[in-house]
């Protein structure tokens, strides 16, 4: 069984975690004041159904989380969990206490921001939440599963995709795997979105990783450094139009 999924950019996802059900609902009422159409998820403790959100990386999410739960897992511990599977998503610290400012920066890596409850919460709040959703979610995915081949690709993680005439499959390249899959250039080419640039017969490319092109030569240069020689000037108008 083929399934192939060309994922659209997916909503924003809003994780809160605190043991005050009155502190959720207030931080859930700030978020609805920002955006109308937010998912918010609500926990007051680690569960699994939060451990298995928290291992989900197909979504982009912004976390609101209550350093001192009440309960031996802490915020920090739970942003912990999330680091190790996701450097992607948003983490906000909310607290009580501004001693554990030090704590959750020193612990946590890449925190958006921390969050005083009782010093001008609700517009320090609304305003990091502003600020997040400004930002450009690249969430789009290539999914693929079949002949036992399990894939869940970022599109912005993949850098080109050629043909491999031996075995007459195609090679989805990324800065650190190469993925073999059963479809042809046009089958591809029809899930993926306009960063990606059919500029060779037998090559795919994603114009966003692309530092240098050279037509005479035949080749373009990725910004890892790798040179490709599938560049054809047949497809030069493609390989420009920005």
């Amino acid at each position: 069984m083929l399934f192939i999924w060309c994922g659209e950019v997916i909503m924003v996802k809003f994780i809160v975690v605190d043991d005050d059900s009155k502190e959720i609902e207030h931080v859930c009422t700030l978020i609805h004041e920002v955006t109308d159409d937010a998912k918010i998820l609500k926990f007051s403790k680690i569960t699994d159904e939060l451990k298995k959100e928290i291992q989900n990386v197909d979504e982009h999410k912004v976390y609101i989380l209550d350093i001192q739960l009440a309960n031996k897992i802490s915020g920090i511990t739970i942003a912990k969990l999330i680091r190790e599977v996701d450097w992607v998503s948003e983490i906000i610290f909310i607290t009580n206490h501004d001693k554990m400012f030090e704590s959750a920066y020193r612990n946590v890596y890449a925190v958006f921001s921390f969050i005083e409850k009782f010093h001008d919460f609700d517009r320090r709040f609304k305003k990091d939440i502003r600020a997040i959703l400004k930002r450009n979610f690249d969430n789009k995915m290539f999914k693929y599963n079949a002949n036992n081949v399990e894939l869940n690709l970022f599109y912005r993680a993949i850098l080109y995709i050629t043909r491999d005439t031996e075995e007459r499959k195609l090679v989805i390249v990324t800065p650190t795997n190469k993925y073999k899959i059963t479809m042809t250039i046009k089958e591809v080419m029809d899930l993926l979105d306009k960063r990606f640039v059919q500029c060779h017969r037998s090559c795919i490319v994603n114009k966003d990783h692309v530092e240098e092109k050279n037509y005479k030569e035949g080749y373009f240069v990725l910004d890892n450094g790798e040179k490709v020689y599938l560049l054809s000037k047949m497809n030069k108008k493609l390989m420009e139009n920005e």
